[in-house]
């Protein structure tokens, strides 16, 4: 597996500890509808949330969380509406950023809430 791509994957993984011990609860990983998927699909009280995960081992080129382009942003949309048809779920939504930088020396998160508001 090449680098980066084990980097997204331990940092998806820290994004999952990180929402488990924060009282969220994970529904899907890595969730696929066309061309879009939905790193994580979690749920806290009656809100269903997509969260993307960004994760870098520098911010020398910016945050994590400037890497989502708004067709990203739209992919993720139609991909958590089908999502929510397809469960026939009655549910508010929200599209949350985890952005993290994972090096050897130090490991930051940053949770962004209802980020599609905010970028």
């Amino acid at each position: 597996m090449a680098q980066h791509n084990e980097l997204g994957t331990a940092g998806e993984q820290f994004a999952v500890d990180y929402l488990i011990e924060k009282g969220y609860e994970i529904k899907e990983r890595n969730w696929r509808f066309k061309k879009a998927e939905i790193d994580i699909v979690a749920q806290k009280d009656n809100i269903l949330i997509a969260v993307e995960v960004k994760t870098r081992s520098s911010d020398d080129f910016g945050d994590p969380q400037e890497f989502l382009k708004p067709k990203q942003k739209n992919l993720l949309i139609g991909a958590m509406d089908e999502y929510v048809v397809s469960k026939n779920l009655d549910v508010d939504v929200r599209f949350d950023v985890i952005g993290i930088i994972k090096n050897q020396k130090d490991t930051k998160i940053e949770h962004f809430e209802d980020a599609f508001f905010h970028f």
